[in-house]
């Protein structure tokens, strides 16, 4: 059935709770924002211009960030706008839009960690073989994939949408999402039904992959020094992440599909957002600070600004001095 429904734009009623401290969720918000962008673009960097991270596990963690910011970008523009705004309205396509992006940024996240527990499971219980197996190529093609499927799963569900006819244009959240569209439909939502079954059904057996391969993983770690090793400095931070997308996404589905009317307003928002505020600044941090080559290389690039700002420090002191690089101690001369 096409869309007659003759709406072009919809409400986000959910800014209705936030009228007294918009100016100080715009300051946080604006924040929050600037630093998923600083953290995520710091290791993407790090990794990229660093030949000794170019290594599979290092490029899905690049991965990962470089989807921590294209999720951000379907987010936080039109909230940070929408705060400052008298009236929060977005149009019918922007709203599809900002479904296609949110949405398929969490696929994406969930493809990429899938990815990253089986590099961990090559490497740690069939080390001999890695190499041959993580071959640049089939990097390319799980990385490719990794991104083709869930984009095209959620323009699937996108399409399926859009076919509505629709008897309303209020959405009680602060974004625009699927299920609160599906529910304004006046008709059969059946396909949209069986399809979203689908797609649940489907990331499950991601998260089934992923426990399967570190059923996997402890069994080889616990076997020698080394792979307990292994497994604390390269597991633990995938463990850690995987846990953080998770629950962040549980809250969402929960509260979308059995959200309580009687909850305030607010608590609503923070359940409804968490998802896009956590994982993206999280996720780099805790590779950024637990995988050892990113914090050596990370400390190394702050340990030479350091010294070199110390060193312009000196000579713009007025007096010549020499400066050892070792212990950073001057003396002047």
């Amino acid at each position: 059935m096409s869309n007659t429904s003759n709406i072009a734009l919809f409400s986000l009623s959910g800014f209705s709770a936030t009228a007294n401290y918009r100016i100080a969720l715009f300051s946080l918000t604006l924040l929050c924002y600037c630093l998923i962008v600083v953290v995520n673009v710091s290791l993407i960097l790090t990794i990229i211009l660093d030949q000794n991270l170019h290594e599979p596990m290092y490029v899905f963690v690049c991965s990962l960030c470089i989807n921590g910011l294209y999720g951000s970008i379907g987010f936080y523009p039109k909230f940070v706008f929408d705060l400052l705004s008298k009236i929060q309205v977005i149009s019918y396509e922007g709203c599809l839009l900002q479904v296609f992006v949110i949405y398929s940024n969490t696929k994406i996240d969930y493809s990429i960690l899938v990815l990253m527990a089986y590099d961990r499971y090559v490497a740690i219980c069939r080390p001999l073989e890695y190499h041959s197996v993580m071959s640049v190529r089939r990097i390319a093609v799980l990385i490719g994939l990794s991104w083709l499927v869930p984009l095209c799963c959620e323009a699937m569900v996108t399409t399926l949408t859009s076919t509505l006819k629709l008897c309303g244009s209020k959405i009680d959240k602060l974004y625009c999402e699927n299920w609160s569209i599906v529910k304004l439909a006046c008709g059969s939502t059946g396909a949209n039904d069986i399809f979203g079954l689908i797609v649940v059904a489907f990331y499950c057996a991601h998260f089934l992959l992923i426990a399967c391969s570190y059923v996997q993983l402890v069994k080889s770690a616990l076997k020698s020094r080394e792979g307990k090793k292994k497994f604390t400095q390269t597991c633990v931070p995938h463990l850690l992440c995987l846990l953080n997308v998770t629950v962040a996404l549980l809250f969402d589905v929960m509260y979308s599909r059995y959200g309580s009317a009687s909850l305030p307003q607010s608590v609503k928002n923070f359940m409804a957002i968490q998802f896009l505020i956590i994982p993206p600044i999280l996720n780099p941090i805790i590779y950024g600070l637990i995988l050892t080559k990113i914090r050596n290389k990370i400390l190394t690039i702050f340990h030479i600004k350091k010294h070199l700002s110390l060193v312009n420090i000196i000579k713009t002191g007025g007096k010549k001095h020499t400066c050892s690089s070792e212990v950073l101690l001057c003396r002047q001369t």
